[in-house]
């Protein structure tokens, strides 16, 4: 299946009797430990999901191999007659605190309803762990401390899917990535547009940043990068028109600049989740400034064909590269990590992402692979 060779290649969750969808990735490199997450449901569609399903990898960085644990549902990781989805880990390295994100909604309540109706009925949620995944606490439903009296201004919300991030400066904060549809005017549709849950002390309270103006804007992941000396918080958003939106942020997530279209990221016509994570460049590259690397789905009219792209200049939308091919074949969601340098000498990256040969959703797939592979011409 693979368009070029990877490192390491795994099914981590295949449907059966149950089926799994929206795939998050972290790994911890302190403990050489890899987390895989999904969305456990009845069956594909998005008000049949049930609960998180977890399996936890322990990579030898000597021999590039994973040894995965069996997978396990997060029992604890739900509200009392909700659905969890959305699962977005992010680790504390200060305090040694595993934070999986996830929102809980009622019932069968569909996204639809929501947005017709104009009700709220979404809850953020989350779970810890102080020992990397093997135990976590009871859910806490964070919503109104977090988003307060905002909530009513949302037709509906979501976070991620996918990783969240921690930030290398100042207070080291922590960010997830979410979007949220607005009420701006009661008679017309709520618009949506992405923005970032952010914490300063750790994890024990979170605020509401604000939103990526201009552009509308839903499922989203963010990466932070140097540029120039400056470390800048670059956003990258599905849209349904047909190219994704990018943004940055000069602090920490609080605000961020205009969206825009990257026309050399192309969306099929309803649009697809994508994932972007910033890395060190090449030691030999001329400027030292933070790479991007990304994957989606390269075809324009339906989710097929899983592409990396690369950007060695990340605030130029310019100068995305065509992809490169991971998997040919129907595909959807993804999720990439870094994960240092690889035995070729190059960076060495993770990809947790949806495939199928007859429909997109079959199983979700575990790779890695690195940036020699993947763009030899860079190297």
């Amino acid at each position: 299946m693979a368009s070029f060779p990877v490192l390491e290649q795994e099914t981590l969750f295949r449907n059966s009797t149950w089926t799994y969808r929206i795939p998050a990735l972290l790994y911890l490199p302190r403990f050489s430990i890899i987390l895989a997450f999904a969305e456990e449901r009845e069956d594909a569609v998005d008000e049949h999901a049930k609960l998180i399903a977890m399996r936890r990898g322990s990579y030898n960085p000597t021999t590039q191999r994973v040894q995965w644990s069996s997978m396990e549902t997060l029992v604890s990781a739900q509200l009392k007659d909700h659905r969890s989805m959305n699962p977005c880990p992010v680790y504390d390295e200060v305090s040694g605190k595993l934070i999986l994100f996830f929102i809980a909604i009622p019932g069968k309540v569909s996204e639809h309803y929501q947005l017709r109706t104009k009700t709220n009925l979404v809850r953020l949620c989350h779970v810890t762990s102080t020992d990397q995944g093997r135990t976590w606490s009871r859910a806490q439903d964070i919503t109104q401390d977090t988003i307060s009296t905002e909530y009513q201004n949302w037709a509906t919300f979501a976070i991620g899917p996918g990783h969240g991030l921690q930030l290398h400066y100042e207070a080291r904060s922590l960010l997830i990535p979410a979007y949220a549809y607005r009420i701006l005017d009661p008679n017309k549709r709520p618009i949506p547009h992405a923005f970032c849950f952010i914490s300063s002390d750790h994890g024990a309270t979170w605020e509401v940043g604000r939103f990526v103006e201009k552009e509308s804007a839903v499922e989203c992941q963010v990466a932070e990068v140097q540029v120039c000396g400056r470390e800048v918080l670059y956003c990258n958003a599905r849209s349904s028109g047909g190219a994704r939106i990018q943004a940055v942020s000069y602090n920490r997530g609080v605000d961020f600049e205009g969206g825009q279209r990257v026309e050399a990221l192309v969306e099929p016509p309803s649009g697809c989740h994508g994932s972007v994570v910033a890395f060190p460049p090449p030691p030999d590259a001329r400027c030292q400034n933070s790479w991007l690397l990304y994957t989606h789905p390269t075809h324009r009219r339906v989710r097929r064909d899983l592409g990396i792209y690369l950007n060695t200049s990340p605030l130029n939308p310019a100068l995305w590269t065509k992809p490169s091919i991971l998997f040919k074949g129907f595909c959807a969601y993804s999720d990439l990590q870094y994960m240092g340098v690889g035995p070729d000498g190059s960076a060495l990256f993770s990809c947790l992402f949806e495939y199928g040969t007859h429909r997109q959703c079959e199983e979700i797939i575990f790779v890695m692979f690195t940036l020699k592979q993947a763009f030899p011409s860079e190297h």
